[in-house]
């Protein structure tokens, strides 16, 4: 309060300041006139007196000339004549420097009364421009009483700004003490969250080696049973039977049954079944699930199915599986960003492949069995060496991979699905994509027919497509009102012969169509969640479907 009262004391001083210029400027500057005009003024009333007093003195005059004139005649004398007429000439004279001096008195007057017009008219000015300036003074002093008034709120407001400023710096500290503190613990989260992951490494590697060692004494337990029997076969003679050599081929499919029936059906995981998988030789089937275990199962008998190994070691669900062509390794890919290598003898973890930074959705051995191929979310393409244990390639696709597979024997192609629904194929001997083909929606899965010659697809847009390799063409397209692609890792596959297309539906359906009528030719309706996945047997005889409700289906024509 104490500086709103020096601040309105230094206004009214401005003020006092003002008025006294003005009044210098606008009273000081006609001053002269006026005391000009009062001077005339005076000189011409002391003018009209001094005329006046000249004429009665003329009148006089001329009284006495008039009676010089009547009683000169009567005198005598010369002398008496001269001295007259001198007396009438001196005062002539002096009539005549009279007259002129009223002439100029008339004419000062004149003048006078001329310049006090103009002062007259010049003070009238004088007087509207006083006039003008009150008004202005007086809407200046209304305007500063606005002033004064907003000046008093702005000086309140101020007042209310600096309390909420106070208000505010009070919080900001309190924040700035508040997130030091969350910095220190978060510090120390992180410390612990490190010794956590280390405590936690430890014991992972501390269950691989039980596991391993668990593994060595069932592959002993096992190679015991096996040198017994190998010793009881030792003991009965046995023709040897030359065909044996081709055990490791895979077995060869002159036309592929048309599924007609379920004759298997069982739980294979605790959670929904991702993916499945026959081996070459179609002795094995592995199946992988959101229960982060990689499973293998014998189906070849009708009445149940048997399980041949449990692979454990991934650290989320499975998405992919992989055999190579000797039977000896198994491959999964896991949403855990690595993909992971085992035996299939002993169920060992053999290899860790990480290096992604997003979801594995794709793996696959190459033309031998050291190196392999993956694909991620993270928009990569990664090419391993399983005897360096090392990415010795990374492609950048440019968009998230679902599916891939190898064009040829050699490997020299890869042929990759991607979600902005771009078909994408590499040469493994260059750096760049040697071509690509873009569909109508995301690519979920590729599959490619045994001669290598056609290469199945199945897109989101509820449909599947046949593509020409050796024309790089869409040459057939799959579509039903019913068939719906369930998920961005639905599996389609193609028959050993190539004569038929399998897929599974979000209906629970697996739909199966003739590639070349393009016909539907049968829906199988047994599954009661989202069919995700099928896989044909090598041979031809039999279909196997999974689904999202932990259901493995074994399909046939019997």
């Amino acid at each position: 309060m104490a500086w709103s009262k020096s601040s309105e004391g230094e206004w009214r001083h401005a003020i006092y300041c003002k008025l006294r210029e003005r009044n210098k400027k606008e009273y000081e500057n006609i001053n002269d006139l006026i005391q000009l005009h009062n001077r005339v003024f005076e000189q011409s009333e002391s003018l009209r007196n001094e005329n006046l007093q000249l004429t009665l003195q003329n009148e006089k005059l001329r009284q006495e000339n008039t009676h010089l004139q009547s009683h000169g005649g009567g005198g005598s004398g010369s002398e008496g004549g001269g001295a007259s007429s001198l007396v009438v000439q001196a005062l002539e004279q002096k009539l005549y420097k009279l007259q002129e001096e009223l002439t100029d008195l008339h004419r000062r007057k004149g003048e006078n009364a001329q310049q006090l017009v103009e002062l007259n008219q010049c003070l009238q000015e004088r007087d509207k421009i006083m006039a003008t300036k009150d008004n202005k003074l007086a809407e200046y002093e209304s305007d500063l009483l606005i002033l004064r008034e907003d000046l008093a709120a702005k000086e309140a407001t101020l007042i209310d700004v600096q309390g909420v400023n106070q208000v505010l710096r009070d919080e900001y500290q309190t924040l700035n003490l508040a997130f030091t503190a969350l910095e220190e613990k978060y510090r120390r989260a992180q410390e612990e969250n490190r010794e956590l992951i280390d405590r936690w490494m430890a014991q992972k590697a501390k269950d691989a080696e039980k596991l391993n060692l668990e593994n060595d004494t069932a592959l002993r337990k096992r190679q015991m049973v096996l040198e017994e029997q190998l010793k009881e076969a030792a003991r009965e003679p046995k023709q040897v039977n030359m065909d044996d050599k081709f055990a490791c081929s895979p077995p060869i499919c002159l036309s592929a049954v048309l599924p007609a029936k379920a004759y298997l059906k069982y739980d294979a995981h605790d959670g929904e079944v991702n993916c499945i998988c026959f081996s070459p030789q179609g002795k094995m089937l592995a199946t992988g699930g959101g229960d982060r275990k990689l499973k293998l199962w014998d189906i070849s008998r009708a009445a149940n199915a048997e399980a041949r190994g449990l692979l454990t070691g991934s650290n989320a669900g499975v998405t992919a599986i992989d055999f190579d062509m000797e039977e000896s390794l198994i491959l999964g890919a896991s949403n855990d960003f690595a993909s992971r290598v085992w035996t299939v003898v002993d169920h060992r973890l053999r290899h860790t492949l990480t290096g992604h930074s997003g979801k594995v959705m794709a793996a696959r051995f190459l033309s031998e069995s050291a190196k392999v191929v993956t694909g991620s979310h993270d928009r990569t393409l990664k090419i391993w060496d399983l005897r360096s244990r090392a990415c010795i390639r990374t492609i950048f696709a440019g968009s998230s991979c679902n599916d891939l597979v190898a064009s040829d024997s050699a490997a020299t192609t890869i042929i990759s699905g991607h979600f902005d629904k771009k078909i994408r194929f590499w040469d493994t001997r260059t750096e760049q994509s040697a071509n690509e083909v873009p569909l109508q929606g995301k690519i979920t899965s590729l599959s490619l027919s045994r001669d290598g010659f056609y290469l199945l697809s199945c897109v989101r847009d509820d449909s599947l497509k046949i593509l020409d390799l050796r024309k790089n063409q869409v040459i057939n397209t799959f579509t039903d009102d019913s068939f719906h692609v369930g998920a961005d890792y639905t599996r389609a596959t193609f028959s050993p012969d190539a004569m038929y297309v399998a897929a599974g539906s979000c209906d629970g359906g697996v739909y199966i169509w003739n590639v070349n009528t393009g016909k539907l030719e049968k829906t199988l309706r047994e599954h009661s969640a989202c069919v995700v996945a099928c896989a044909w047997h090598p041979s031809g005889k039999s279909l196997v479907s999974c689904d999202r409700a932990k259901k493995v289906i074994a399909w046939s024509d019997f």
